[in-house]
């Protein structure tokens, strides 16, 4: 049970430190969780609070309940994150990485920018953009593979955009935002579904010569700052297998 002041109501912090033991791997498919009145105990809350809390898990598709044995983690991967997720992580925790995950295969160059991501960031087709590549994977496999494409002239306020490793100090944006003193303000989420192409499959390492015939879910992210300048266009393309999942409060 972690020590950490968190401002959400108890059965959500119960339900998110499980979430985490689950999608980490540190409890495995299988595993039974502390009963109702074992959880109410441990975490000095009522039992309907627990019991709001397992259901919260059981919604959420990470256990199921088991009628005289208790309530036991499931096996499933984990869902693929948004562009705008990733950077809400990446401000509150300087990680854009979500529960269970890692990156790896990191990549940078400046190339010559597509028509597709000219339009979106705003440019001209074929000028210098700076290209950024990762995989995030989780014990499943490849979660997603994600692409930055940011134009080369923040190449010269940061070189290390253009460098294939990881970032330290921040993310990208919080990179780009600290260098021009200029915020991000605002952004515009799209997604959609497609079939794998002979490249989309490589980038996933899948056998291109024979792709997945199932969609794919593919996120795009595109950054604003404060000034209006499109700072970064993000497209996320997950692996199959893998949805797209998110959670907000619905006021009553």
């Amino acid at each position: 049970m972690s020590d950490q002041a968190d401002n959400r109501a108890p059965y959500a912090q119960i339900a998110a430190h499980y979430t985490e033991l689950i999608t980490s791997g540190e409890l495995q498919p299988g595993s039974l969780l502390p009963s109702i009145k074992n959880l109410a105990q441990e975490w000095k809350v009522s039992t309907a609070t627990a019991e709001k809390a397992l259901r919260k898990l059981r919604t959420d598709g990470l256990v199921r309940g088991i009628h005289g044995i208790g309530t036991e983690v499931l096996d499933h991967p984990s869902p693929m994150s948004s562009g705008s997720q990733r950077q809400d992580r990446g401000r509150h925790s300087g990680s854009s990485w979500g529960s269970g995950e890692r990156s790896d295969s990191h990549q940078a160059a400046v190339v010559l920018a597509p028509a597709d991501v000219a339009r979106a960031l705003d440019i001209a087709p074929g000028s210098d953009v700076i290209r950024r590549r990762r995989v995030y994977r989780d014990r499943h496999g490849i979660v997603a593979h994600s692409t930055s494409w940011i134009p080369a002239k923040y190449a010269k306020l940061i070189p290390e955009l253009a460098m294939a490793k990881r970032l330290t100090g921040g993310t990208s944006l919080q990179l780009i935002s600290q260098a021009t003193g200029n915020p991000i303000t605002h952004r515009i989420d799209t997604a959609s579904a497609r079939l794998l192409t002979p490249e989309d499959a490589q980038l996933l390492e899948l056998d291109p010569a024979t792709p997945p015939i199932e969609p794919v879910v593919v996120m795009t992210a595109k950054f604003v700052d404060s000034e209006s300048n499109v700072v970064e266009y993000g497209v996320d393309l997950g692996s199959p297998g893998r949805t797209w999942r998110t959670e907000s409060e619905v006021a009553q």
